[in-house]
């Protein structure tokens, strides 16, 4: 998949975190901090040096779970990973090749590796795919663990946002729900309810998804949905 962004000067939003995640900076009193979040609409964003100072241990996990959809080449898929991670080797961290399908019913296992990490970035994909691997690994009820308990670090573009919303209606006007792991016979709806907005990436941008985009929200505006839209380059920080 190659997107072309389109040639405006990218922004980067800052967002309050909702009630239950104060800013790292806040603080506790045991002296840890709260999950922060890096959303961006596609690949790394232009924020590269936020990102980098967000990196906790020096040491980023890589999820790349969202693209276990039907269809992609085994070769193009094995390039387009490896090409993610040389973008995160870039900013000088070390990047670990975290696939859920591994820990698929090894929520202990995975809970010990996270903690050691501190810190995942998640690729896009197809949400609903990303969403099924999160709940057979256990990522999902980890990570409300960590949200509260640590400073760790949530990063990822597109279906990474988008997975954190309280419901994923409407993401199927841009992914269409498959159910690649014979574990799971039903479509999961529920986001992790992380953000209390649906992530609307790659809208008004040179992306073969923005048109699809456009039509989810839409479906936000028509159902009083309340969601928040980026276009390439643009980021999210919570």
């Amino acid at each position: 998949m190659k997107t072309v962004v389109a040639a405006r000067r990218p922004q980067v939003r800052i967002l309050s975190p909702p009630p239950a995640c104060a800013k790292a900076s806040a603080g506790k009193p045991d002296g840890t901090s709260d999950m922060r979040f890096y959303l961006s609409s596609y690949k790394l964003g232009n924020e590269t040096e936020r990102l980098k100072r967000l990196v906790p241990k020096g040491r980023i996990g890589y999820i790349p779970n969202a693209l276990d959809f039907a269809g992609p080449d085994p070769n193009w898929l094995e390039k387009y990973i490896e090409q993610d991670m040389d973008s995160l080797r870039e900013l000088g961290v070390k990047v670990d090749l975290l696939n859920l399908r591994d820990y698929f019913g090894k929520q202990d296992k995975l809970r010990n590796k996270l903690e050691e990490i501190g810190a995942i970035f998640i690729s896009g994909g197809n949400t609903f795919v990303l969403r099924q691997a999160m709940r057979l690994s256990g990522l999902d009820e980890i990570l409300k663990e960590l949200r509260e308990q640590s400073d760790f670090l949530y990063a990822g573009y597109s279906a990474a946002g988008a997975v954190l919303a309280p419901s994923l209606k409407g993401v199927e006007l841009v992914d269409r729900p498959e159910m690649p792991y014979v574990e799971l016979k039903e479509v999961i709806w529920e986001g992790l309810g992380f953000v209390d907005f649906t992530f609307m990436p790659h809208w008004d941008s040179n992306h073969p998804e923005s048109k699809d985009v456009e039509r989810a929200i839409d479906y936000c505006r028509q159902n009083k949905i309340p969601f928040k839209a980026i276009r390439d380059g643009e980021v999210i920080i919570i």
